[in-house]
């Protein structure tokens, strides 16, 4: 088997386990009690990174460079990126939603690079000369890396905004490094920590106090405090959320703050190389093209995401909107430009 026809077959079955593992997560997710679905997806997806990943390198072989110098090439390692932090995310969370949300995407990015594009656009073609630079592998695959990273962590920023239906609760997880859920009437203490509420024996259905324990997506137990808000107090909306939909929120607000705060360095690593990389092939380390517009509006947009959750003691819903908006600044950043217009990046259709 020659590596043309190898690639062929390669992509193909990306799409397909991807296609796949998007129905056992969503059949996963609507049927928790099947716990098998849960591993069939991750290995759903471990399969999918390694396709891509031969893919890759059967390209890489074939052509003789790094395979980042057209659409097709960046797609197919985006989606790897995507599958690489879903398998990140996923094993520092424990649940089966991050698949929802990444599955369907991954499986679309796909399903564009192998169905959509024109056959021509998927052959290996000779690097234009600005391209024969070792800069290539350097700045466009850190920066390919940091917008799969910082989209799964806008991806599950938009799950945290469904699964609390956009209330406006807040939550004090380990990602500010307080620990504690708070709202009229809920409390989220980790496991060690001092209660200093008065426990209740358990749940009775008058309503009083309930304790129940879940996975807070750090490899620790949380105990979920549900104490009722006195008589005077108003009820709010976060009592209509179940303990599950509380402890689930805190995980995936979690885990998307870190996965952001991975794909954020990143993102200004790439930049910088980029400059370096624009310096010595056009003279100059910033010139204002739209791509280096945009790559900095995202940055700013995660950087005020960043310094929110840090600085300003930002939780909930505030920063998962912040988060979400950034999925779109990032499709912009990578692929609108150059459907809005030329510049200096416009190699291959994508650079």
């Amino acid at each position: 088997m020659n590596l043309v026809v190898l690639q062929n077959w390669l992509d193909n079955a990306s799409f397909a386990v991807l296609f796949l593992t998007m129905l056992v997560y969503w059949v996963g997710a609507a049927f928790p009690n099947l716990p098998a679905f849960a591993a069939m997806g991750t290995a759903g997806m471990a399969i999918a990174n390694l396709c891509i990943a031969t893919l890759l390198g059967a390209r890489w072989i074939e052509a003789g460079y790094f395979p980042l110098s057209n659409l097709y090439e960046s797609l197919f390692f985006l989606t790897w990126g995507i599958t690489a932090v879903h398998l990140i995310a996923e094993n520092s969370s424990r649940s089966r939603l991050v698949g929802v949300v990444t599955a369907p995407v991954a499986m679309g990015i796909t399903a564009f690079a192998t169905l959509t594009l024109p056959s021509q656009m998927q052959v290996a073609e000779p690097l234009v000369p600005a391209l024969k630079s070792n800069w290539l592998m350097m700045h466009v695959s850190v920066m390919m890396l940091s917008y799969a990273a910082l989209m799964v962590g806008s991806l599950l920023a938009i799950a945290f905004l469904i699964v609390t239906r956009g209330q406006n609760i807040q939550l004090q997880g380990s990602s500010v490094g307080t620990g504690g859920y708070r709202s009229n009437g809920y409390k989220l203490h980790k496991a060690g920590e001092l209660v200093t509420e008065p426990q209740v024996a358990a749940a009775e259905n008058n309503g009083f106090v309930r304790y129940e324990s879940n996975s807070n997506g750090n490899g620790k137990t949380a105990v979920l405090d549900l104490v009722t808000a006195p008589q005077s107090e108003t009820v709010t909306d976060a009592e209509s959320l179940s303990p599950q939909r509380l402890s689930l929120a805190e995980t995936l607000d979690n885990i998307s703050y870190r996965i952001i705060g991975l794909g954020f360095p990143l993102l200004t690593i790439g930049i910088i190389a980029g400059a370096v990389w624009a310096n010595e092939a056009w003279g100059s380390y910033w010139s204002w093209d739209p791509k280096e517009t945009w790559a900095l509006i995202t940055w700013l947009v995660f950087a005020a995401y960043l310094h929110a959750r840090i600085t300003r003691g930002w939780q909930g819903r505030r920063p998962a909107i912040l988060a979400a908006s950034g999925l779109i600044v990032v499709w912009v950043c990578y692929l609108g430009v150059n459907l809005l217009g030329k510049g200096l990046h416009s190699y291959g259709w994508f650079l």
